[in-house]
């Protein structure tokens, strides 16, 4: 198998040499042998073709999965100390690079304990979103704990006309639409001048809580009895905290992905696929705390109707020549928001299993060379939220991404009591 990558997998490949690793790390209760593990991975590979490739160029310099046989997943395995051992390994993953030229595309860091292990999964995020990374750890689960489940086979997606029906891709007032925003896009990028200075990155950086489970039943309720989501609860909380911590540093404006599988219904839950849809929330700053959620409520709502998941990838189809100057306009350009905001919701994936206990998943995290590295993830599972936030001290110092951190809790315990 051999399949160019789209324009997002090339912006989040760039050029191959800097880390951009998305991490799924989960807490297991019980003993399993080593051979189990790499048996589970192995079955990964044989389901999946794109945990087998390496990143190629063509003679036009254009990037392609290759699938190359006898590629092993490696497994990294360290001794478990202390509780606080799996943040240490997520950072060290974080600025490890893949040598996306040779492949896998995938490890696993394993640290072992007598009783207890946490398991790190490290993914290209060039390779797979959220939506991807949970199907591959329920699948990892599964394998590990009884080697001979069939998980199946994927039907991989090899270009565009897999994503986005026929009749789409050939009407021709999309065509055209595609072409000229690509083109018109192309062009702007061309005339922003970019300052070729980096902002000093300096130390990435986790703050990694949980949300005590009656508080997490508590804020459903309230958001349910308040008409909306939990979801948009949240952003109102994040731009709220960052008001307050960051001051005139605040821009309220957050950037929160969503799941392209909604609105493009060829990609299926256990696709291999790194595409994204995006859109950005700011807050009525003269509006208290619900009125201005359900203000935000209905803007997401607008957004979310005017989400065209086809029409995004076709546009940036048609952009692949500004490839260079779009990723140095993330990279050199000002920031404009405060974080992206990733919620994953409730996460599906069984506790209890014949030889193990699946205690706790941690949100997942990444982190990239593409500019504002600042973003939380949440996500629930087994009734509880538990939040990853993400940051680097060149963009907002540790002690301000503690502020944010204790000003979220706070103003969420206020409204649950409210």
């Amino acid at each position: 198998m051999k399949r160019k990558l789209l324009f997002a997998e090339r912006m989040l490949h760039g050029n191959g040499e800097a880390p951009f690793n998305a991490l799924i790390p989960v807490k297991i209760k019980g003993v399993f042998p080593e051979e189990s593990i790499h048996h589970a991975l192995k079955k990964l590979q044989e389901k999946h073709p794109l945990l087998n490739a390496a990143v190629e160029d063509d003679e036009q310099g254009m990037p392609w999965f290759v699938v190359k046989e006898g590629l092993s997943i490696p497994v990294r395995i360290t001794e478990r100390l202390s509780n606080a051992d799996w943040k240490t390994q997520t950072t060290q993953e974080w600025a490890t690079v893949f040598d996306t030229r040779k492949g896998p595309l995938m490890r696993l860091v394993w640290i072992k304990g007598a009783e207890a292990s946490e398991l790190i999964l490290v993914i290209h995020h060039c390779l797979c979103d959220g939506g991807s990374a949970m199907a591959i750890l329920s699948e990892f689960l599964m394998l590990l704990d009884d080697g001979s489940v069939d998980i199946g086979k994927e039907d991989p997606i090899l270009d565009v006309n897999d994503i986005i029906p026929a009749e789409v891709l050939k009407d021709r007032k999309k065509r055209v639409k595609a072409k000229l925003i690509g083109s018109v896009a192309t062009f702007a990028l061309w005339l922003i001048p970019v300052k070729k200075k980096l902002v000093e990155r300096k130390k990435d950086y986790m703050i990694h809580w949980k949300l005590q489970k009656e508080w997490s039943d508590q804020l459903m309720i309230k958001c349910k009895a308040e008409q909306v989501t939990v979801n948009t609860v949240l952003c109102a909380a994040v731009l709220a905290a960052f008001k307050a911590v960051r001051k005139e540093n605040f821009h309220n404006k957050i950037s929160c992905p969503v799941d392209i599988r909604r609105f493009a219904p060829r990609i299926k839950r256990d696709n291999i696929f790194a595409f994204g849809l995006m859109f950005v929330v700011s807050a009525d700053l003269e509006l208290d705390f619900f009125s201005n959620a359900r203000k935000m409520q209905d803007d997401i709502n607008k957004k979310t109707a005017k989400l065209d998941a086809y029409e995004n990838i076709m546009m940036m189809e048609e952009s692949h020549a500004s490839m260079d100057k779009f990723t140095n306009f993330l990279k050199y350009g000002k920031s404009g928001n405060d974080c992206m905001f990733s919620n994953l919701g409730k996460v599906n994936i069984p506790h209890q299993y014949q030889n193990f206990e699946l205690e706790t998943i941690f949100s997942p995290s990444v982190i990239g060379p593409l500019g504002n590295t600042t973003t939380l993830v949440t996500s629930t599972y087994r009734g509880q939220m538990d939040f990853t936030f993400i940051a680097s001290e060149g963009f907002i110092p540790y002690e301000e991404g503690l502020a944010i951190q204790s000003k979220i809790m706070e103003i969420i315990s206020k409204k649950i009591a409210s």
